[in-house]
């Protein structure tokens, strides 16, 4: 089945505005351009990246810094020239490099290392996983607004073919073949289908609205989608491998075994806090200092003094937990009833996987059986119609048994659009769990 055409939920010509018509990739591809989802999920990774680069920094590089200082002492203080007491007011300058790096530490440094390494992968599969469920809402809510474009058109069909019929029977009134009252019953039907037609074109406006904010498109300019409808090919697949595969690639099951491998390295960490820690410092330092109001007294210059009074300095320091008010211990509690939680949602995340590839093959199938139904009803329908059609043209059956078998043919059309468009999804949901993403279907 093949239908084309295009909508617009605006009454302004697409030419005049060089519209494209958008086609659901492209609404897919706009949703994810613009969604304040995936800018969020950006920001994220960023963050990851950047945790990443400082877990690496913090492992394999040492900590630098340098100081200075100036001040003045006044009151009794401590001669550095002749290491005596005096009371004289001071002027003091110094200056310091010093630098550190942990030679060991538990493995909490290297631990740190790989979970911010998981992190930038769990973070992808977040983004991944975010870019799917947007498209899936994307086509949901753009299946809507075909099904209520075609509904629009059945319902009007409806309308014409009762307003016929009201015409005819006001025509075989004047005849007086027909009574008033079939007449006043064939204005009721009209009012009717035309008030079904007015609450069908406000869903598939309403439909509109909700693709436009699904894909972040402006409220207020026009959006032209194409109808093209194919029937899916709906590949067979062997449910066991499906399943197993969805459980290796959906963007769910990596999340979940990410979370179990960050709690590991966790609980890792948390374990090698109780070990020592060793630690290399090294550090150099000089400084300059003068007596301002001692008379008579001749500074060493800067230079000087900057040279003459440099040392340097190099540390190990071995550091052993001894006790900490037992927060090492309920840190290691803590992490272990986190890898404990994050074993068993992956366990639970690995089950509903399972239970949904099922499903969704099982929901496939069906959907497909019910379009071949739907597909044989509506050609069966339309030659039931084509012969009432006949048959009232010569007379040969009433006014309302010809708009019975108006309404049922086009309720036929429509549900063969309907299942049609739930086929789609379905086949869809089962491409995706054997690996194909929605956007590039």
């Amino acid at each position: 089945m093949l239908l084309t055409g295009s909508i617009s939920c605006a009454d302004a010509s697409a030419q005049e505005r060089n519209a494209a018509v958008m086609t659901l990739h492209d609404c897919m591809e706009y949703a994810v351009s613009n969604s304040t989802r995936m800018r969020i999920q950006a920001a994220d990774r960023s963050d990851e990246q950047w945790q990443r680069r400082q877990a690496v920094m913090s492992a394999f590089t040492p900590s630098l810094s340098a100081s200075t200082s100036a001040y003045n002492q006044f009151g009794r203080n401590l001669d550095p020239e002749t290491n005596t007491y005096q009371t004289v007011t001071s002027f003091h300058n110094g200056y310091s490099v010093s630098a550190g790096i942990t030679l060991f530490n538990g493995f909490q440094a290297v631990n740190n290392l790989k979970m911010a390494s998981t992190s930038v992968k769990l973070g992808l599969s977040k983004e991944q996983q975010e870019r799917d469920q947007i498209c899936l809402a994307t086509m949901e809510a753009f299946a809507n607004v075909l099904y209520y474009s075609e509904m629009e058109k059945v319902v009007a069909e409806q309308v014409e073919t009762a307003r016929t019929v009201r015409d005819r029977a006001v025509r075989q009134e004047e005849l007086g073949v027909k009574g008033h009252a079939e007449v006043v019953q064939m204005e009721s039907e009209l009012a009717q289908k035309e008030y079904l037609l007015i609450s069908t074109t406000n869903e598939k406006d309403n439909a509109m609205l909700t693709l436009k904010d699904v894909i972040y498109w402006p409220a207020d300019e026009e959006l032209i989608i194409d109808t093209t409808v194919r029937e899916p090919l709906c590949s067979s697949v062997e449910t066991d491998a499906l399943e197993e595969n969805a459980r290796e690639i959906l963007p769910s099951a990596q999340i979940a075994s990410f979370n179990v491998r960050n709690a590991d390295l966790g609980l890792r960490s948390a374990r090698g806090a109780y070990s020592p820690s060793l630690n290399l410092y090294g550090g150099w330092s000089t400084s300059f200092y003068t007596y301002p109001d001692r008379s008579g007294y001749v500074t060493v210059p800067f230079r000087s003094q900057f040279k003459n009074n440099g040392g340097e300095y190099i540390q190990l320091s071995l550091s052993v937990p001894v006790y900490d008010q037992f927060r090492r211990r309920t840190e290691l509690k803590r992490r272990k009833n986190a890898l404990a939680r994050a074993e068993a949602e992956y366990d639970q995340t690995m089950r509903d996987i399972g239970n949904e590839v099922r499903r969704a093959v099982n929901d496939r199938d069906g959907a497909s059986a019910a379009f071949r139904q739907a597909s044989v009803l509506a050609d069966v329908q339309q030659e039931a119609f084509r012969l009432s059609a006949r048959q009232f043209e010569t007379g040969l059956i009433s006014a309302i048994e010809y708009q019975t078998a108006s309404q049922t043919y086009l309720n036929a059309m429509a549900e063969k659009m309907n299942s049609l468009l739930k086929l789609n999804i379905k086949d869809a949901v089962v491409r995706y769990y054997n690996g194909e993403s929605y956007i590039n279907q």
